[in-house]
């Protein structure tokens, strides 16, 4: 069922204007909204019949996904503003932070609102949604926002400063001043054709990120510090991603900038524990090899694994050979599965892919590279350098590099008690 089909049930079923219930239901979809989701979102908001459900005066850390509609008095802590694309319409909204002096809450404004940091604002009958299991204040056309007569103290800073360490996914109209370390220009393909981004490391003293610039900036070079206005965070790989849009602002700044170490080594169990690290290394042993390890095929337009010549996306297709190790990583906190790319997997097998489809030809069975980099690798104590992610199904480490850890055993034995004692 399309949305101009779901639009017109539900004006129907709620005897309401249609082009009022398809507006929400796009404003919902547009910011990522399941559409199941927001069919029931508008079956509280319309479900009277089309008047507006009762609006519930709370305090901020009362909010849940629960309310219909919610007023509240807060400060506003931080505002940015972007635009989103959804069925080839531009939508511009307004995104920030709020507070009272029970807690902080993100809000996105679907409609041009007067939201000044610092200000103290009533805002009355505000929808609420979940955004990967927290809740947000949505501001519609519906709600009234005006300044409070009287303002609220509230135990967080104004304006949206923040240390890399400090963000999570879903954090907007962020400032950062950090420094590049890393950057380069690429171009890919996206729904309006060739997109230049630029994308990279940053590092502040308390972490290091990476970072995607949809608009591109020569001004994020590496060894540069800036500060970053209005930007938002996602997620990349499991970890926090700082992501700038054509609105976020950048300027070069004299600020020394301190930042945090290369690659720190660290537990594989702390590391877990943490929900995941962007550039870290880990010292362990690999106790085995996962399915999926060898030889496999990727698809050819968007290269991920094929099996049974079909990818997922897009179907039947002649898939693109390749080497790859899933390895399994025990440092004696934890375990992660650590996924080698095709020149880890050639150094480990010895040999070079096309030597690994002739020996699997010649077998007439592809295990047979399996079995040798399961001979080879196993047991072995390693070094490896990537991003650990965490997810329902374990920690996985996207590797970056991968080395043999020649230390004495005694040696190897000390540093673990010494990397987990408290």
């Amino acid at each position: 069922m399309t949305i101009e089909d779901r639009a017109a049930s539900l004006a129907a079923e709620f005897e309401t204007d249609e082009s009022a219930i398809r507006e929400d239901l796009e404003n919902l979809l547009a910011y990522s909204v399941p559409l199941e989701e927001a069919v029931q979102s508008l079956r509280r908001k319309y479900g009277d019949g089309g008047g507006r459900p009762a609006s519930k005066t709370v305090t901020v850390d009362e909010i849940t996904a629960s309310y219909d509609a919610v007023s509240i008095r807060a400060v506003v802590l931080a505002v940015g503003r972007r635009t989103i694309r959804f069925d080839g319409d531009e939508r511009r909204i307004i995104e920030g932070e709020l507070a009272d002096e029970t807690g902080k809450i993100a809000f996105t404004a679907w409609t041009d609102v007067s939201l000044e940091p610092g200000s103290t604002v009533e805002i009355t009958h505000a929808g609420v949604r979940e955004w990967q299991g927290v809740p947000e204040v949505n501001i519609d056309d519906s709600t009234t926002v005006e300044q409070a007569s009287e303002s609220l103290t509230v135990p967080y800073a104004v304006g949206g400063e923040r240390t890399l360490a400090e963000l999570a996914p879903g954090d907007r109209a962020v400032t950062l001043t950090v420094a590049v370390v890393e950057a380069e220009t690429r171009t890919i393909e996206g729904s309006d054709g060739e997109t230049t981004i630029r994308s990279g490391t940053l590092a502040d003293e308390t972490a290091r990120l990476p970072f995607t610039d949809w608009a591109g900036r020569e001004v994020l070079s590496p060894n540069t510090a800036v500060r970053i206005e209005n930007a938002y965070v996602r997620t990349y790989r499991g970890v926090p991603e700082v992501t700038l849009a054509e609105e976020t602002t950048v300027t070069p700044t004299d600020a020394s900038v301190e930042t945090a170490p290369e690659a720190p080594r660290r537990p594989l169990g702390r590391v877990i524990a943490e929900g995941g690290r962007f550039d870290v290394e880990v010292a362990g042993t690999i106790i085995d090899i996962q399915a999926g390890s060898g030889l496999i095929e990727r698809c050819p337009e968007c290269n991920r694994l094929v099996q049974n010549d079909r990818c997922r996306t897009h179907g039947a297709v002649d898939g693109i050979p390749d080497l790859r190790t899933k390895a399994i990583l025990d440092d004696g906190t934890g375990t992660a599965t650590a996924i080698l790319d095709r020149d880890d997997t050639e150094s480990i097998y010895g040999g070079t892919l096309d030597e690994a489809i002739d020996a699997a030809r010649q077998a007439m069975d592809q295990s047979v590279v399996t079995a040798t980099l399961h001979e080879r690798l196993v047991g072995r104590d390693v070094i490896v350098r990537g991003t650990v992610s965490v997810d329902e199904y374990g920690a996985t480490v996207d590797v970056q590099s991968f080395a043999d850890d020649d230390s004495d055993p005694q040696a190897i034995a000390r540093r673990l008690l010494d990397e987990v004692s408290p």
